[in-house]
């Protein structure tokens, strides 16, 4: 049914809102101020790629994987 397909695509949008959610708000973006006088930019040094592993992202990948399950079953409707 439609709702099927309307709720799936809700899972897959909510899912991938979860993880932007996660990787926009984990930490700090910008250090502060060193007494060396090197300027700060607005990456951290040794933030690394950690933050789009699978251990900080499950959720949204099972959120979005159930949606993305609900688009692909074919809709029945009844006589």
């Amino acid at each position: 049914m439609v709702t099927t397909k309307l709720i799936g695509a809700l899972l897959v949008i909510c899912g991938l809102l979860y993880m932007a959610g996660t990787a926009l708000y984990r930490g700090r973006m910008s250090e502060p101020h060193s007494s060396r006088g090197e300027s700060a930019g607005l990456e951290p040094r040794h933030r690394g790629l950690r933050f789009l592993g699978l251990k900080a992202n499950w959720p949204g990948l099972v959120i979005a994987a159930l949606g993305a399950l609900m688009l692909l079953i074919p809709s029945v409707e009844g006589p």
